[in-house]
């Protein structure tokens, strides 16, 4: 059992929460929680690395694979990002997971995400996604890192689930969407039509720009058609996330 925070494992476990080269660098995330992790056991056992358990979880529901690590309560905690977390750490591979421009560009309802900045949001978008039947996401460079702490929480479990990469070129990306005979609708409070009076495409591609700017103008010049969000009283706009899951429900 691991009884000390200097140990080597957990010194490694702590880096992978805070650094995003650290992640990169070792081609890992961290997954926390009991659920999520046995249905990635279950599912897609092929991502998962090493598993982590605290004693007093070992104690009460056993190890969830034979090669589990057991470790001090205190110890486990010290790395846990959660507030009051349930005993359990996974390390999962990144690689897996990523996919191919290429490869996503085939799929008919995709979610193309201009410099999304705030953890929250993308993890709500993601899990959101899932839910409405996206089979992808697309996203810029200048997108949060999908795997840090906050994000993999928010999206509660279906990052392991919902097809995405990081493109290198937005803009090519777009430009090989309309190529690949998606219709492109950009979420855009100008010369836009009313979302309501403008029916999807079933090959569709839907972008969602950065919380304060919006999308960007190149990107915007690309889509076929500019869409807003109808909104009364004095709101000037919508939480991003929010925003992103009325389009990706919208037929």
């Amino acid at each position: 059992m691991i009884e000390s925070n200097s140990n080597k494992k957990i010194k490694e476990l702590a880096a992978l929460q805070r650094s995003k080269k650290e992640r990169t660098q070792a081609g890992l995330f961290v997954l926390e929680g009991d659920r999520i992790i046995r249905d990635a056991i279950l599912t897609r056992k092929e991502l998962v690395d090493n598993v982590y358990v605290s004693a007093s979880y070992a104690s009460a529901k056993g190890l969830p694979v034979d090669n589990a690590v057991i470790v001090a309560d205190s110890v486990l905690s010290h790395v846990c990002e959660t507030v009051t977390d349930q005993g359990i750490l996974a390390t999962v591979r990144q690689e897996p997971l990523l996919r191919s421009e290429d490869e996503l560009m085939q799929m008919d309802r995709i979610l193309v995400l201009e410099d999304i900045q705030d953890p929250g949001n993308l993890g709500t978008i993601v899990r959101t996604a899932e839910a409405a039947g996206i089979e992808a996401v697309i996203m810029s460079s200048g997108t949060v890192d999908i795997f840090s702490p906050k994000v993999v929480r928010s999206t509660m479990g279906s990052l392991l689930r919902v097809p995405f990469t990081y493109s290198r070129d937005i803009l090519e990306a777009v430009k090989n969407l309309r190529e690949s005979g998606h219709t492109v609708y950009a979420a855009h409070l100008k010369g836009a039509s009313d979302m309501r009076k403008t029916p999807f495409d079933p090959r569709r591609a839907i972008i969602i720009g950065n919380e304060g700017r919006g999308i960007s103008e190149p990107v915007a010049l690309l889509a076929d058609k500019r869409v807003f969000i109808p909104m009364q009283g004095e709101v000037e706009s919508l939480n991003a996330a929010v925003a992103a899951a009325i389009l990706m429900y919208h037929e």
